[in-house]
């Protein structure tokens, strides 16, 4: 939950020169041989705000584009994880989303973790640099409208409203109102009405969520996410269940997605990436609790047995481990 009590693995450096990290960054790229291990140091010892102003000084000094530079120097999950660095908040998610739209199949699990995560003003943000970005240019509800369907498109053009309550209060009559609601929508009701579950998950802050899901819990004697794994299945299944995770506990939310990411064979690298990459500055040093919490080892651990070389190395400076 993005609130004040959240914690980032990446912050602001107080110590932080744009000048000197340009240097540093094209001294580690001239010539023949490119130094990772200094590439990788400066930018995750820096936020993303910063590593802007390292693009351009970088191009004011050497007259050279610095996101090209990585490019040629750099290949693979090493190439993909740096690139997802420096790119603002708002245009990363922009490029995983019209990435997870782009071609034949759709990922929808993509658009489920971004938009079932994001605050109202982050879903505006993307919406806005989806239109904007010179490498997408396009209107992001047209592209779900045609690359989704039935509920589960209702659902996702619901969350693109960002019309979410952000106040903290929560009504307990409402709480109490709505979990009888979601009751006779779903458990005592012959067929589920799926548009009061949505318009209920869309709608109403977290905190009203949780208290919603707490007097779910004592109405119907099992909680929320076993209401929907009875009622749905499929895509709206899945982001019904991510809305209420996410509302009951986003770090906890992330460290899933981060173990679903490496556990069983091969390593989905690009979910890998955009959940540290995405989480970095707002809550990754609480997912790396709740990954302990929840699998009993840590965070740097699995990424240690999935990952090797500079990726890996660049994988744990995120989480601010050691290789």
């Amino acid at each position: 939950m993005a609130s004040g009590s959240s914690h980032g693995t990446i912050t602001s450096n107080p110590s932080f020169n744009a000048e000197t990290a340009a240097e540093k960054l094209r001294k580690a790229m001239k010539g023949i041989g490119t130094d990772e291990a200094t590439i990788i140091q400066v930018l995750t010892n820096c936020d993303c705000a910063q590593r802007q102003q390292i693009r351009l000084q970088f191009k004011t000094m050497f007259g050279k584009d610095l996101i090209s530079d990585l490019k040629s120097e750099l290949k693979g999950n090493l190439e993909d994880i740096t690139l997802a660095l420096m790119d603002p908040s708002d245009v990363f998610d922009a490029k995983e989303m019209r990435k997870a739209m782009k071609g034949a199949g759709t990922d929808e699990s993509v658009l489920i973790e971004i938009l079932c995560s994001r605050t109202p003003e982050q879903i505006n943000a993307l919406k806005k640099a989806y239109k904007q970005d010179p490498t997408i240019k396009r209107d992001l509800e047209k592209d779900i409208m045609s690359e989704t369907s039935g509920h589960f498109r209702r659902l996702l053009v619901s969350l693109l409203q960002a019309n979410r309550d952000t106040s903290t209060t929560v009504d307990a009559d409402l709480a109490k109102k709505e979990a009888d609601d979601l009751y006779q929508a779903g458990v005592a009701h012959w067929g589920t009405d799926e548009s009061v579950f949505n318009k209920v998950m869309v709608a109403r802050s977290f905190p009203q969520l949780r208290a919603t899901f707490q007097a779910y819990k004592e109405l119907a004697g099992h909680d929320m996410v076993k209401a929907i794994e009875k009622e749905m299945s499929g895509n709206v299944e899945d982001g019904l269940k991510a809305v209420v995770k996410v509302a009951l506990d986003t770090p906890t939310y992330f460290a899933e997605r981060l173990y679903k990411s490496m556990k069983g064979a091969g390593t989905k690298d690009s979910q890998l990436i955009r959940v540290l990459v995405s989480r970095s500055e707002v809550d990754l040093a609480d997912v790396k609790d709740a990954f302990q919490r929840a699998y009993q080892k840590s965070l740097a651990q699995w990424i240690k047995g999935d990952t090797s070389g500079d990726y890996r190395k660049m994988c744990l400076a995120l989480i601010k481990e050691s290789p």
